[in-house]
């Protein structure tokens, strides 16, 4: 398992690119399934779970060939079907959190998928109903394979229907559109997912000849089509990483410009951290963060305590939390983080606590973080990354603290954030990867 040494209490300075958006790309990578023709895709970042899941394509007997440094050609021209019955692909897909998104596709164009139980994050469970229930109204049939743990989907022929969704679930709505883009008729989703990366989806089928209409809202319309053909799509940047970067400047006091933030895609995200006291400027499509010593948490007009948290598309992401949590521990007031989707991803709070911060565990949902208005600085630790997002917020907290910290099970952070300490590093970190 390799590990980061941070030494902490360095400031930062310079500009930092965001890579391209992790969840965005799992679901387009599954969709170059729907057609025999080329598909070419920029902005690919290189992390852990997205290359995974291009090697699972190549596998798959998808031609997939790297044209530059982030852009792929993909040509699903001659898919292997007898590997995707094999106990090798359903063990590659088990480990593989979006390979839950390749069976949409596989029953839209081959009418015959199967899966394992999918894998990931420890960050409370994930039901797959959602997805399964839309693509069963589709005409799939459903059958679980017991003594494989497997689920076998098959279809003979999918129509278009309504469907209202149980929950707004991102790849839940992927998958559905993907299978609904190929049926007959026509399908109506309610209650479909909009965050960018699925409006982004709807768009690249589209531009492959889809006939989707309602993007950015949650009632979807879908006119479904014979044949899909190849297209170009660029990969929105990241708005994770772009949280993750205003909260770095923050904690550690730095003055640093975020480039190309595709300002208009980052919804709720500038005005959460501005809760927080947090001060940015926009100049043109960058984001820029001034050095601040001290940053005060708004309270509401009544003057109750600053509560946030996250809710589906345009509300907050559940993703930057970790983030929001870390930076207020250095803030002037107090404020309470409510994750209301997922019930283990405050667990890694005793580590900050550890670290010299105030916060009360209320519950797995919720915490309260006094803030220390830098008048305290943490102090190094020693930390184990549970998830993608716990380990960032874990990085940016050893970052500002006073000493030398180690993460261990940096693996988790590799899955979300390519090269992620040498591009700290050339903003002046001090992080070493053993």
């Amino acid at each position: 398992m390799a590990s980061f040494v941070i030494e902490g209490g360095h400031k930062l300075h310079g500009e930092i690119t965001p890579q391209g958006a992790k969840n965005e790309v799992l679901q387009i990578l599954c969709a170059t399934l729907l057609t025999s023709e080329e598909v070419i895709v920029n902005n690919i970042p290189d992390i852990l779970d997205v290359n995974n899941l291009i090697q699972l394509l190549r596998e798959m007997g998808v031609k997939v060939s790297k044209l530059d440094i982030s852009t792929y050609s993909f040509k699903a021209d001659a898919v292997d079907l007898n590997y995707l019955e094999s106990d090798e692909f359903l063990k590659k897909c088990s480990s593989l959190r979006g390979s839950v998104m390749l069976v949409g596709p596989l029953v839209a164009r081959f009418g015959k998928a199967m899966i394992s139980k999918p894998g990931g994050d420890k960050i409370g469970r994930r039901r797959l109903d959602t997805h399964f229930i839309g693509i069963q109204k589709l005409g799939a049939d459903f059958r679980y394979d017991a003594e494989r743990g497997v689920y076998e989907i098959t279809a003979d022929g999918l129509k278009g229907t309504y469907m209202l969704l149980d929950e707004a679930s991102v790849t839940g709505t992927a998958n559905i559109v993907m299978t609904a883009v190929l049926a007959k008729g026509t399908t109506t989703i309610y209650n479909a997912a909009c965050e960018p990366y699925l409006q982004q989806l709807c768009k690249m089928l589209n531009s492959m000849g889809a006939k989707i209409s309602g993007i950015a809202s949650n009632l979807l319309t879908i006119e479904g089509v014979e044949t899909l053909g190849g297209c170009t799509h660029t990969v929105l940047p990241d708005m994770i990483e772009v949280g993750s970067f205003i909260g770095m400047a923050a904690m550690t006091g730095s003055e640093i410009t975020i480039k190309n933030v595709s300002f208009e895609n980052l919804g709720i995200i500038p005005d959460a951290f501005r809760r927080l006291g947090i001060k940015m400027e926009q100049r043109g499509d960058d984001l820029f963060i001034p050095e601040q010593d001290h940053y005060q948490i708004e309270s509401f007009m009544d003057g109750s305590i600053m509560t946030i948290a996250d809710a589906p598309w345009p509300g907050l992401t559940p993703d930057l939390l970790s983030v929001i949590l870390v930076v207020a521990t250095q803030a002037k007031g107090s404020v309470l983080i409510h994750q209301k989707m997922f019930e283990s991803r405050l667990f890694f709070v005793d580590k900050l606590i550890d670290m010299g911060a105030q916060i009360i565990l209320c519950d797995p949902h919720r915490a309260v973080v006094i803030g220390h208005d830098h008048q305290f600085h943490l102090r190094g630790g020693n930390m184990i990354s549970p998830d993608i997002r716990a380990g960032i917020a874990m990085l940016i907290a050893a970052m500002s603290a006073e000493g030398s910290s180690r993460i261990h099970n940096i693996e988790q952070i590799d899955r979300g954030y390519q090269n992620i300490e040498q591009r700290l590093n050339a903003l002046g970190a001090r992080i070493t990867r053993i």
